[in-house]
């Protein structure tokens, strides 16, 4: 049995770079608990680039379009996504939970828990969506003003932040169902979800917001119509591709029994995730708050910029996101050292992409700004955003990949204290003594963002060598 299996791993290693790109692109089933770690990586990080380029399209494809509505349309698309990342943060909180759970339990050959965590997921994250939609269909217009949105904003995206929460649970499932593939190592199933949605969204969004043909012209109010079609078509693929038969879970109908001891157990290692993204992310909204005192303008370009960066960003978090996988899935088979080698690999892949990526942005700032705005002042802190920011991308993929791995190995606790610490108390206070003491204005917050990223680099290398994520129980 033993020299079989060494002969199975022989030809999976001698398998062309054509052979294996095709693999990714179509799926792998391979046992990715043994053979070659970088096989391993590729073939998981390939389509979740592609899978994050997707997700990270919705935000581009809307800024697109809505830039040419004006400054006052993209800073109601910015404020909203800056209210959205709230749902980012439960829906990623909660897909880690199911990643870390799945690729454990595939890691230790128990398909049958495996199938059984993926649908207890689901039921987590419908609670989840419809308590948030809620509160977003009644509150738009008071959540924007919390923002600091001017009534020229709140009077134009009422409407676009109404549908964006009260459809948030496309957003959420779209991100549950992609966490319990990855988990599973089945990161192709994930991509094509997230490329089907972005179609659609590419050819809805334009015709809802200019009123192409026989669609309505809605504004603003399209970008949001069209992103919220083109999700939900993606989430009824997904949830096609997890439940069909003969599929990697092999979901059946015992399966769909609700299981109160397993939701509150993923509800208790999602909620520290869950509070980890949320300081994370909503440490954006302090900071777009800071940046919202010097006009509009400032916002448009902000966020402009922040869209840019996080699209050079994607690589970095495909290779994060299959390290997590490889760390849970070894972890499971009992191969600690497997884990911490995936991790370090990936992490200089990781920071030689991104110090190339960093001087690019640096050096054609201006230009790449251009495709989204010709408004002088705007592109003016777009370019700046860019440059100061890039200045710590090599940092920053060393920290992606290393604060991911701890969600990967399930110790979701240590990197929501890193994400409090470095951000809460750190980058926002930074932020505004740099804009207002020191007379930075928005340049302020874009240093403050790239001193910021650097330190989270270092500290998580620190406590990811100490090894105690090796120990979590999942």
């Amino acid at each position: 049995m033993l020299n079989s299996t060494e002969n199975s791993v022989a030809v999976t290693e001698n398998t062309s770079f054509w052979s294996i790109l095709r693999e990714a692109f179509s799926g792998s089933q391979r046992d990715l608990t043994q053979g070659s770690l970088g096989k391993a990586i590729f073939l998981l990080s390939v389509p979740m680039i592609l899978e994050m380029l997707g997700e990270s399209l919705f935000a581009v494809v809307d800024i697109f379009f809505v830039a040419k509505l004006g400054a006052d349309a993209i800073a109601v698309v910015g404020l909203t996504e800056a209210l959205i990342v709230i749902v980012y943060a439960v829906a990623i909180g909660i897909s880690i939970g199911a990643t870390a759970t799945v690729a454990r339990r595939i890691g230790e050959k128990d398909t049958e828990g495996a199938a059984q965590t993926a649908i207890q997921v689901l039921y987590l994250g419908l609670i989840v969506a419809v308590i948030i939609g809620i509160v977003g269909v009644l509150f738009a217009p008071q959540l924007l003003a919390l923002m600091g949105a001017e009534a020229a904003v709140i009077e134009q995206g009422t409407n676009f932040t109404r549908i964006m929460l009260g459809g948030n649970f496309v957003i959420v499932f779209l991100f549950l169902i992609n966490g319990i593939f990855r988990g599973a190592g089945d990161a192709a199933i994930a991509m094509r979800v997230l490329w089907l949605a972005n179609i659609l969204n590419i050819i809805l969004a334009p015709c809802f917001i200019f009123g192409v043909g026989f669609f309505p012209e809605l504004g603003v109010t399209g970008a949001a119509v069209g992103t919220t079609i083109g999700r939900g078509c993606g989430v009824l693929y997904a949830l096609y591709a997890l439940t069909r038969r003969g599929g990697r879970f092999n979901i059946q109908r015992k399966h769909l029994t609700f299981v109160p001891r397993l939701v509150w157990r993923l509800a208790k290692l999602s909620a520290s995730a869950t509070v980890q993204m949320l300081i994370g992310m909503t440490s954006w909204i302090g900071l777009i708050r800071i940046v919202s005192g010097f006009g509009t303008d400032a916002i448009a370009g902000y966020l402009i910029g922040i869209r840019v960066i996080i699209f050079a960003l994607l690589p970095s978090v495909g290779l994060s996101n299959a390290a997590a996988t490889l760390v849970g899935q070894s972890l499971g088979a009992g191969k600690p050292d497997r884990a911490e080698k995936a991790v370090w690999t990936a992490a200089f892949c990781s920071a030689g992409f991104l110090t190339i990526v960093g001087i690019l942005l640096a050096v054609f700032a201006k230009p790449i700004v251009g495709i989204f705005t010709t408004e002088t002042i705007v592109a003016g802190y777009a370019s700046d955003c860019l440059l100061i920011v890039s200045l710590g991308f090599l940092f920053y993929g060393f920290g992606m990949v290393i604060e991911t791995s701890f969600n990967g190995a399930g110790d979701t606790v240590t990197p929501t204290y890193l994400n409090l610490f470095i951000f809460w108390l750190f980058e926002i206070p930074l932020a505004y003594v740099l804009a207002y003491h020191f007379g930075l204005e928005a340049h302020g917050v874009f240093w403050a963002i790239t001193i910021a990223f650097s330190m989270l680099a270092i500290v998580s290398a620190i406590l990811f060598r100490r090894g105690k994520w090796k120990t979590k129980i999942v």
